[in-house]
């Protein structure tokens, strides 16, 4: 079945207009966005999954084994030979939460043949080896290779240790742990060490095939291609089962009736204050566009409450910051303190908010805040693969909202909906990293 789905203005100078035609193959989504912006065309494939405690160190590890070695390239040296041979091809994985899902992502980067002196067919040589990649694995006996999976498993739990080490990402993550430790989104993407040391060849594999069959798929074409020449390659190589992916709807989970705070002392030079609201809001919700321009104005932005009063004015953040998880429907703040500033501090903070709620800021900051969200939401565009994650957003959602739309409607957003939304974001928990004493 083949759907055009939309048309959007792609941003960037000369602001060509670009197609995405998506069209429901067996078993996955195919996306092809034709545009002559980029000299390269990048293939991107998204797995989604619900986030659980059994599958996250699972879902963690399977992609680094899979760009580690295929049955064609049964080690890392030959298959990234093969790479250097595409005109140096990029390949690279990774996995990340939005909501309550969790999503493995394999992206491969490749020169676009209309732009080389010969003819070789590198789209299709590149959607070949990302359709090897995923479906035909280096195995042994019906299982990974032992060696390749125990030296992922290594450089696994170095990246899940290392977060120790990362205070910013460390306070980050345990804010949401604290917030939503009942919730698959209080789950660490990459799992944790006593998870990933349960995995083995046999066990991961019986994973792999479990995911290949059940996870919701959705591939991105992203370049100067052919759409007839996409689908006859994709058509080729990849092959998938049909499946009912399982869905994960999104449940809008009340504040707290006392705020929960933490308080964490460690050897840190610099405390660590973060604050989770509940908003209620999520990507596609007629209030969503008014939770941006909110967030903008409170403390997404460097002309932001948060930043002018904490940072600038009072001098108390070495950094302060708010971001919202559209998925999930949480408003985060971020800020770097001096322990010893931690009350002062928390009072600021709070009266930014209550000045948002009274509506206390000005028509110009909500139309500076405006421009900054569409330039941003451009800039990110502006490159393939932060295309494909703003894309993204109607596949997790599910929504159809086009980028036009979306500017469109920030731009449209009023003072009283900001201030609507303002109040009916609720202060949840406070998590702080302190390396001492911390007064009451």
């Amino acid at each position: 079945m083949r759907m055009l789905v939309y048309t959007y203005l792609l941003g960037g100078s000369d602001m060509s207009r670009v197609n995405q035609t998506t069209i429901q193959k067996q078993g996955y989504n195919l996306n092809i966005i034709q545009t002559e912006k980029y000299k390269t065309n990048s293939i991107v494939l998204k797995m989604k999954a619900p986030l659980s405690k059994e599958t996250v160190s699972y879902r963690a590890l399977l992609p680094q084994v899979l760009q580690s070695s295929t049955e064609n390239y049964p080690t890392t040296t030959s298959l990234r030979a093969h790479l250097e041979e595409l005109y140096g091809a990029a390949l690279y994985v990774n996995v990340s939460k939005k909501g309550e899902y969790h999503i493995m992502t394999f992206t491969l980067e490749i020169a676009n043949e209309k732009f080389l002196s010969d003819s070789e067919p590198l789209l299709e040589k590149g959607i070949e080896l990302l359709s090897e990649v995923l479906l035909q694995p280096h195995l042994h006996q019906d299982a990974f290779i032992n060696k390749e999976v125990e030296q992922e498993k290594r450089a696994l739990k170095q990246r899940i240790q290392s977060l120790n080490d990362d205070k910013m990402k460390y306070s980050s993550i345990r804010l949401v742990e604290e917030m939503c430790g009942d919730e698959p989104y209080g789950l660490e993407v990459n799992g944790s060490v006593e998870l990933v040391e349960q995995i083995t060849p046999d066990n991961l594999y019986a994973y792999y095939k479990h995911a290949i069959e059940t996870d919701e798929v959705d591939l991105y074409i992203v370049g100067d291609v052919s759409e007839k020449q996409a689908e006859a390659i994709c058509n080729k190589y990849l092959h998938l089962t049909a499946r009912k992916p399982e869905q994960q709807p999104y449940r809008n989970i009340p504040a707290r009736d006392e705020v929960k705070e933490v308080k964490e002392q460690q050897d840190v030079q610099q405390g660590k204050l973060n604050i989770g609201y509940r908003t209620g809001i999520i990507y596609g919700d007629d209030k969503y566009y008014a939770l941006q321009v909110f967030n903008g104005i409170f403390g997404g932005f460097s002309h932001s409450k948060l930043f002018m009063q904490v940072r600038e004015k009072n001098s108390l953040a070495y950094y302060v910051a708010s971001r919202i998880e559209s998925h999930k429907g949480l408003l985060m703040v971020m800020s770097g303190i001096q322990s010893e500033n931690y009350v002062k501090t928390l009072t600021i903070i709070r009266e930014q908010m209550d000045a948002m709620q009274k509506g206390d800021f000005s028509d110009e900051i909500i139309e500076q805040t405006k421009a900054v969200i569409e330039n941003q939401l451009l800039e990110t565009i502006d490159h393939p693969v932060g295309l494909v994650e703003v894309l993204y957003h109607n596949v997790v959602a599910p929504k159809k909202i086009t980028i036009d739309e979306w500017i469109n409607e920030v731009q449209k957003v009023k003072r009283d909906e900001i201030i609507a939304v303002a109040n009916q974001v609720q202060l949840d928990t406070i998590y702080f990293l302190t390396g001492t004493e911390v007064p009451n």
